[in-house]
């Protein structure tokens, strides 16, 4: 078996709000080409570590490497510029553009944003525009959204939603997608062709996924191996299975009340 490499390190991560410490000396790695889980109950600081690597918190100690490269401190901006992208626990679709436009806005550095291009280059702008466009469409095929291209963002159902979020991050060729609870207000139809692309994405693309998820029956068909937090800690890491028998993690959820459901 090839031996597979951390894509993602996160060492001793601490962040504090007003003393408060949301996440302590956090240290974990999601590995490359893998579907990776993190679970913990409200409050474990999950959202609060995606927000540090993804660049919209600062921590307030520790280190974050990215391809091995610090990336601790660093805005989303640049963070995105070198492959890591994220969706959110609320959908963030620009509701009053199409399902399309909102894909094709996404690629940076677009020949045709600079103001004086589309008079002084207009056969590279317009090369282009259709390279982003065709892509766009590509995508929308591929996450079953391509009947609804013209339709406005605002107007798709939860579920559609977080399919346009995957499809979204798709459009900048990324190396790690953060999930923030795709399977939130999802139908179990839509949950299906999610999870189907997520592994088809995994599977033949090599993509990297990180997710958040509190539905155990999704991370259990989704990922491995699955990480757990409390208090701001990671307090196990293993196959689904292990994770569900851990005595740490059962008392974390209560007693297992959570885990006992799933």
């Amino acid at each position: 078996m090839a031996e597979t490499k951390a894509l993602l390190e996160v060492e001793n991560l601490v962040k504090s709000f007003d003393g408060v410490r949301a996440v302590n000396g956090c240290t974990l790695a999601v590995n490359e080409g893998t579907i990776t889980g993190l679970i913990g109950p409200n409050g474990a600081g999950k959202t609060t570590l995606f927000n540090l690597i993804t660049g919209f918190l600062r921590p307030s100690s520790g280190h974050i490497f990215f391809q091995g490269q610090r990336i601790d401190g660093l805005p989303p901006h640049l963070i995105f510029r070198r492959g890591m992208v994220r969706t959110f626990q609320i959908p963030r679709e620009l509701k009053s553009l199409t399902v399309l436009e909102n894909l094709m806005l996404v690629p940076a550095d677009q020949a045709g944003e600079r103001v004086w291009n589309p008079w002084l280059f207009a056969f590279r702008v317009s090369r282009q525009e259709r390279e982003i466009y065709n892509k766009a469409l590509s995508i929308l095929d591929f996450v079953e959204l391509h009947h609804l291209r013209d339709e406005y963002a605002s107007c798709l159902s939860s579920g559609q939603k977080k399919l346009l979020e995957l499809a979204r991050t798709l459009m900048c060729d990324p190396q790690l997608i953060l999930l923030d609870e795709p399977g939130a207000g999802v139908n179990p139809t839509l949950m299906k062709r999610l999870v189907d692309r997520i592994e088809v994405l995994c599977r033949e693309k090599g993509l990297t996924f990180f997710v958040i998820e509190h539905d155990m029956d999704l991370i259990t068909r989704l990922c491995d191996p699955v990480i757990v937090m409390s208090n701001g800690e990671k307090i196990a890491e293993g196959s689904p299975e292990e994770i569900k028998a851990d005595e740490r993690v059962l008392e974390a959820y209560l007693g297992g009340q959570y885990i006992a459901t799933a």
